[in-house]
């Protein structure tokens, strides 16, 4: 009996690490991380609900203002400012479409304080394959949709996100490797600077 012990000794301690290493990151650590996180970008790869997709370059800079520049053939540019959201069709000379921060489920991660611990807030915290997969909504206003957030650890980073709107479609954004502490000038996220360009161009 006392070699049965011995032998399985180690199979107990390997069956606790694994079990220990399937703990999704505490809300408090990932809510930390986010509000630690005041710059960013990232190369990006976008999966429609249509299932099409798309590249480009994804730019933070908490809170409130956030960068979409899609590669070609796409060329659209997406800005978070100013309590808005600005859709610039790249193959259109029309003016951004235009609607409030506070409609998407984004407005979760751009807060000026993020409390993943608020009541109602997250209505799913797990682990799977390796990442924390966190799932948000805007307590006061459920039927606007969910942002479903995917971290790695050690050090907790963003992975990549799943927003689903109102209507229950789904936009998976999927990171590459976050480059944070940058410098961003507030113009870079400025939607009249970018309406008064294409302007120009018009004329």
């Amino acid at each position: 009996m006392k070699y049965a012990r011995v032998l399985l000794a180690p199979l107990f301690l390997a069956a606790t690490v694994a079990q220990a290493l399937a703990e999704p990151i505490p809300l408090p650590d990932i809510s930390r991380y986010i509000n630690d996180l005041t710059t960013a970008e990232a190369d990006f790869k976008q999966v429609n609900a249509d299932g099409s997709t798309a590249t480009g370059k994804v730019f933070i800079r908490r809170p409130g203002r956030m960068r979409f520049e899609y590669a070609p053939p796409d060329r659209t540019l997406v800005l978070a400012s100013a309590g808005q959201i600005a859709i610039f069709d790249g193959k259109s000379n029309q003016p951004p479409e235009q609607y409030p921060l506070s409609r998407t489920p984004l407005n979760l991660i751009l807060a000026e304080t993020v409390d993943l611990s608020r009541a109602k807030m997250v209505v799913g915290h797990s682990e799977a394959n390796g990442l924390t997969i966190v799932t948000a909504q805007d307590p006061e206003h459920p039927e606007l949709g969910t942002l479903q957030m995917a971290f790695s650890a050690s050090p907790v980073t963003l992975r990549q996100w799943v927003v689903t709107d109102e209507a229950g479609g789904q936009t998976t954004v999927i990171l590459g490797p976050l480059k944070a502490g940058e410098s961003y000038a507030t113009s870079l996220f400025a939607i009249q600077a970018e309406a008064d360009k294409l302007k120009r161009r018009k004329n």
